[in-house]
């Protein structure tokens, strides 16, 4: 997918963390002070959750590559697509708006699985566009969940210093879903015109 492109790797790390970003926001503003403990926990939750999910994508998928290489690049693009536009979807929707406790390891861990099922179809389409083994796989998710780490614990800190006006100036999925949608186009173009 992103094969000789670190900057390429590094946008898609980017996109991954928009989500565990706005979350974080949500849950800095539902926090409303610094808890380190609690913001470090979390933020280690969504890192590791949004590494693991392309990883456990690329497994799957790996096994079965041989079948559907002559289509990789279409469903590469189709799943990037898709998440993008669900992202870019979800840009214009109110901040959360239900009752939830953010230093409930509970709540944590469901938005780490909820935060990084995009990562799952991510770890699909690399195991489609030329990653062949885990040795391919360790900068693409060192970056992703070091990237998801970061951005969680800036989103819990814009969340606790300025509240939800934060969330409607940015739009981190909207960010993050161009991001998607123009690195699949960039591999149905590569396949498509050898570029």
């Amino acid at each position: 997918m992103l094969s000789d492109s670190y900057f390429d790797i590094l946008l898609l790390s980017v996109a991954l963390a928009m989500d565990c970003f706005a979350v974080s926001i949500a849950s800095g503003v539902m926090l409303g002070r610094r808890l380190w403990r609690v913001m470090l926990r979390t933020a280690v939750l969504f890192g590791l959750f949004q590494a693991a999910m392309p990883l456990a994508g690329w497994l799957i998928t790996n096994r079965l590559s041989q079948y559907v290489e002559a289509y990789d690049h279409w469903i590469a693009f189709g799943l990037l697509a898709y998440l993008g536009i669900g992202m870019i979807r979800e840009a214009g929707e109110p901040i959360c708006e239900r009752t939830f406790n953010p230093s409930s390891l509970r709540t944590q861990l469901l938005q780490a699985v909820a935060t990084s099922i995009d990562a799952l179809a991510v770890g699909i389409s690399m195991a489609m566009t030329g990653y062949q083994s885990i040795d391919d796989l360790v900068f693409p998710l060192t970056a992703i969940g070091i990237g998801s780490f970061l951005f969680t614990i800036v989103g819990f800190l814009l969340g606790i210093g300025f509240g939800n006006g934060i969330r409607k100036r940015l739009k981190p999925e909207l960010f993050g879903g161009l991001i998607l949608i123009a690195i699949g186009v960039k591999i149905l173009a590569t396949h498509l015109f050898n570029i």
